[in-house]
């Protein structure tokens, strides 16, 4: 079931969070997460944030800000490969017609995901914090 987040299971998607940054991004220092980890915390619940859970446990969830932007899909490495991720985009492709996110180009996995979704990469560029390079892409309902 996916539902708006109850901030009183903010910990719970906040141990996703974490989790799976470590996890995916290899590439980037496990303490830059760990550092930005409070910051997160604190803006989260600023953001429309869709949370899929089952029998009372969180399993991903998705962050939206600024009406379209993608500011982070996590699901649990436990429930990956489900459909949990699909499901919760699904979600957001029903509530706004643009979705826009920044994905690690080194994230195979994540790139082709969003792919597979429909989604275009527009743009390449380095990020400020990490000096990564990232891909900005988009979905539109109307192409």
């Amino acid at each position: 079931m996916i539902k708006e987040l109850d901030v009183s299971r903010i910990d719970d998607i906040m141990k996703i969070w974490l989790e799976e940054n470590i996890n995916a991004h290899d590439f980037i220092s496990k303490d830059y997460w760990e550092e930005n980890y409070d910051y997160v915390k604190r803006v989260l619940p600023d953001a429309t944030v869709f949370v899929y859970e089952d029998n009372d446990e969180a399993k991903g969830f998705i962050g939206i800000v600024e009406n379209s932007y993608i500011a982070g899909l996590f699901v649990s490495n436990r429930y990956q490969a489900n459909g949990i991720g699909g499901e919760l985009l699904e979600r957001c492709k029903q509530e706004y017609s643009i979705l826009k996110l920044d994905v690690y180009a080194k994230n195979i996995k994540a790139v082709n995901f969003y792919k597979k979704h429909g989604f275009k990469i527009e743009q390449e560029k380095e990020n400020e914090e990490t000096r990564e390079v990232e891909y900005s892409m988009v979905w539109n309902l109307y192409s």
